[in-house]
């Protein structure tokens, strides 16, 4: 006999939250309400536009909550309401309070970009890149009121390939995100999920990402500028300047060469990409971006913009 379903409050806003809340629906979970983020001006126009989440809670006809204040009794009491037995949480995007947390009667459940305890914070997904890593995860933790410190209930590995940026991993792990929910909801329901503490000596940090650390510096290795250029991809990207013009750089490749010339140096432009000394080995780059322009492939990009072997690129 199938166990019954919960009710369940789901509390997220991006893209990456949404193959949660599907997965909840598709698994016959009662979802009573979502709780996500105001509408936010976007695009040229500046109209308001939902989130994500919000977007595929109506579409199911779910009940959607879009509070400016979350530290009320006001809320409080409106989430009450809903007589919840779990709150699920995926990049809600604000820090939540305790008689929050602990409303339901099996408190609040998270699904957090990263294999904690690494990676703690707005953004575990660029991070993981940005450092170098060749393995991140999914992890489902008990929420507590420190930044992602609560207990282990389930976390899954997800392995971190040369060409992934912040955005082909994110939504890779958004998928994943929602199958390792499910599985942990099942273990749940069946007396078997484990709780692990986490050893915090273990803990690093993934404080926000600034536009300060686009900024190339060609003394780098190619294998460090390759992985902050993807961990930057797509916000706030990583650039450099070139003739007096801001040049942002996507789709790098490492190749292991001797550098014949100074850092930042141009070696090759053509249809394959620029092939750029570094302080270790080449960077080869394989789109690239004016500043107003678009992002375009560096066979179109040359051709609009020729760029002579021999050009130096700044910081």
């Amino acid at each position: 006999m199938a166990a019954s379903p919960y009710r369940i409050l789901f509390m997220g806003t991006p893209a990456f939250a949404v193959p949660s809340l599907q997965a909840l629906l598709d698994h016959g979970e009662e979802v009573v309400a979502v709780v996500t983020q105001p509408d936010r001006p976007k695009g040229r126009g500046r109209k308001l536009a939902p989130p994500p989440v919000k977007e595929l809670a109506l579409a199911h006809g779910l009940p959607v909550l879009q509070p400016t204040k979350i530290r009320t009794a006001e809320f409080l009491d409106e989430l009450r309401a809903f007589n919840a037995d779990l709150f699920v949480v995926t990049a809600y995007g604000r820090i939540l309070p305790g008689p929050l947390l602990n409303l339901p009667r099996l408190g609040t459940i998270n699904v957090h970009g990263s294999l904690l305890p690494k990676y703690r914070g707005a953004a575990p997904i660029q991070w993981a890149i940005l450092r170098g890593e060749q393995e991140t995860g999914i992890t489902i933790m008990q929420m507590d009121e420190g930044m992602d410190t609560g207990d282990i209930l389930l976390p899954r590995a997800l392995a971190i390939t040369p060409e992934d940026t912040a955005a082909t991993l994110a939504a890779r792990m958004a998928a994943l995100g929602g199958q390792t929910l499910i599985e942990a909801l099942d273990l749940l329901k069946a007396g078997k999920l484990p709780r692990q503490p986490q050893d915090h000596s273990l803990a690093t940090d993934a404080p926000p990402l600034t536009k300060e650390m686009g900024v190339i510096d060609w003394q780098r290795s190619a294998r460090d500028l390759s992985c902050l250029i993807r961990g930057l991809d797509p916000w706030p990207t990583a650039h450099a300047v070139l003739n007096g013009e801001t040049i942002r750089l996507f789709k790098p490749a490492v190749v292991t060469a001797a550098v014949p010339d100074p850092p930042g140096t141009v070696i090759r432009a053509d249809k394959a990409g620029l092939l750029v000394a570094t302080g270790e080995a080449l960077l080869q780059v394989g789109e690239l971006q004016r500043d107003g322009g678009k992002r375009l492939p560096a066979a179109d990009f040359l051709r609009g913009y020729p760029i002579a072997p021999g050009s130096r690129f700044i910081s």
